[in-house]
């Protein structure tokens, strides 16, 4: 890591929207963690989206954030699921150094089954299908995808089950999202969201001491594989599943003061928080270059007495062009 270490009382505390490294050299861990305020509130607003899929985004939103601010090179790094539940569809992407942007589709009358059957767990609303986890860096380049069967598992169970099978990193996730009703400064009635999560990986000077489990082969398998798993790496593994999940999100916790909590016995360090901010990459020349693109017919059926009207998913701006603006000449 080049960030300088500092330990608790050597600095303000990170605050909300922003990501703080850390790492516990006595158990050869390092990892990121966040709460995430503002930023989220603003993004799950614009839509005005129902709880359980609010709830569902902001862990979304947490897990992109978290992974994408481990990145060293200009690019984006997107979660996407794409699945059969009433929550058909979640992106969430940042783009490095600093901005993240967030999106969900979901079915009305599947979701209101699901809220009336009591199946508002995230696995439920998501259903079968699967989870993508791209990098792209820009022109020239070929992104990179990994892709992660949705099997009834939470989101933070899935991206440990990425890591495994695409970087063979013993990692352990935490994710968190609460909704919160309280007054403000003036005495009024608020309501906002917050969230919050943890990464941690295993990552000894020795590779062997990485060594995980065997997956399973599937229906038939019923072979015996043999595992020890490393002490440090369990005992490490150990005190994040202990993290209650009103911890991710109390900002009376706070970042720093959470994982003082789980590693003070190790010596936990932390490092220079990254601010994150919601930001949509969308543009007016981004989205004329597209329309460009369309054939004559295609213009056509998109216009509206001369006009062509796009919204960005993302951040519901609207842009209006004219026809003779992308038409070709």
């Amino acid at each position: 890591m080049a960030e300088s270490a500092a330990s608790l009382g050597q600095f303000d505390f990170a605050g909300d929207d922003h990501v703080v490294p850390f790492q516990v050299e006595g158990l050869d861990v390092r990892g990121r963690a966040v709460q995430l305020g503002p930023l989220l509130d603003a993004i799950l607003a614009r839509h005005s989206y129902p709880a359980p899929v609010a709830r569902l985004l902001a862990e979304a939103v947490v897990l992109t954030v978290l992974l994408g601010t481990s990145l060293k090179f200009e690019g984006k790094f997107t979660v996407q699921t794409k699945s059969d539940g009433p929550v058909d569809l979640l992106v969430a992407d940042f783009s490095t150094p600093e901005n993240v942007r967030a999106y969900a589709r979901f079915d009305d009358e599947a979701l209101a089954k699901a809220v009336a059957a009591g199946k508002t767990e995230p696995e439920q609303l998501l259903g079968k299908g699967v989870l993508a986890f791209t990098i792209d860096q820009g022109r020239f380049t070929q992104p990179y995808q990994g892709i992660v069967a949705l099997d009834g598992a939470s989101l933070e169970e899935i991206a440990g089950t990425y890591f495994r099978q695409s970087e063979q990193i013993p990692t352990r996730v935490r994710l968190g999202a609460a909704e919160l009703f309280d007054r403000d400064e003036a005495g009024k009635p608020r309501h906002r969201w917050r969230a919050g999560g943890l990464v941690a990986q295993f990552l000894p000077e020795a590779p062997e001491r990485m060594r995980q489990p065997d997956l399973h082969g599937g229906d038939g398998d019923t072979s015996v594989r043999a595992h020890v798993e490393d002490d440090a790496w369990a005992e490490a593994r150990t005190l994040v599943e202990t993290i209650d999940a009103d911890e991710l999100t109390d900002p009376q916790v706070g970042t720093e003061r959470l994982l003082f909590r789980l590693f003070h016995e190790r010596g936990v360090r932390v490092y220079e928080p990254k601010a994150v901010f919601d930001r949509c990459t969308c543009s007016r020349d981004k989205l004329k270059g597209v329309l460009q693109g369309f054939s004559a017919e295609e213009i056509e059926a998109s216009q509206d007495n001369g006009e062509i009207a796009v919204t960005c998913e993302f951040c519901s701006t609207t842009y209006r062009f004219e026809v003779s603006e992308v038409a070709d000449a």
